[in-house]
């Protein structure tokens, strides 16, 4: 990266941690017209939730700081959003994704929804706090082939035992696959509740989706 691109990324790393919603949406079309790539300015703007995590954790952030943070982080991304590239998955294929119940925050699921459609993939999202029936009934309506579910909160996990149950009651369970990621859950978790895939971003639930589509 040439020095005169470098300086918009790291304000606009300094905006999220800031929680300067208005300053980050400027800075993120500053990124396009300096022909930064999207892809960039969000990897840039994960590093700086990871900062603001880490700052919170040690105490040195409020809890109304984390949550500008992910506001600045948003209304950047709504700008980048369009402009993200992924490899195309060459061959059609519809998602439902949501944030499981008891999940009200939606920006990681925003992103992968975004990495997915970018990919080719058919998204339908169900937002927020989204029930296991709610993702079920989507599923079918849709006729999608993945379920991505958004875990934030750990007392929500099982919320996914009701999932499986409910797929495996409809005689859904292995046809429609189910993705899980987020902060609350892990590749052991997937395995405890009988899901398909586990994944740690964005890019990783691409992969993982169109491995379980060709499998």
């Amino acid at each position: 990266m040439s020095k005169s691109k470098k300086p918009v990324l790291e304000e606009l790393y300094a905006a999220v941690v800031k929680g300067k919603v208005e300053k980050a949406q400027k800075l993120a079309e500053a990124v396009l017209k300096e022909g930064v790539s999207a892809n960039a300015a969000l990897e840039k703007m994960k590093s700086a939730l990871q900062e603001v995590d880490a700052q919170f954790v040690r105490k040195k952030l409020l809890s109304a700081d984390v949550a500008a943070a992910f506001n600045a982080m948003q209304a950047a991304f709504k700008v980048l959003e369009p402009h993200l590239k992924v490899k195309p998955v060459g061959f059609g294929g519809k998602v439902v994704i949501g944030a499981l119940k008891g999940n009200i925050q939606g920006l990681g699921k925003d992103i992968v929804a975004a990495a997915l459609r970018s990919a080719g993939f058919q998204v339908k999202d169900l937002g927020v706090d989204v029930s296991p029936k709610a993702f079920v009934a989507a599923a079918e309506k849709e006729k999608a082939q993945a379920i991505a579910v958004s875990v934030s909160v750990v007392d929500t996990m099982l919320f996914l035992k009701e999932l499986v149950d409910i797929l495996r009651r409809k005689k859904l369970f292995g046809k429609v696959k189910t993705v899980i990621g987020g902060r609350a859950v892990s590749e052991d978790i997937a395995k405890q509740y009988e899901v398909d895939a586990y994944v740690r971003d964005e890019w990783e639930c691409v992969i993982k989706i169109r491995e379980l589509f060709s499998s």
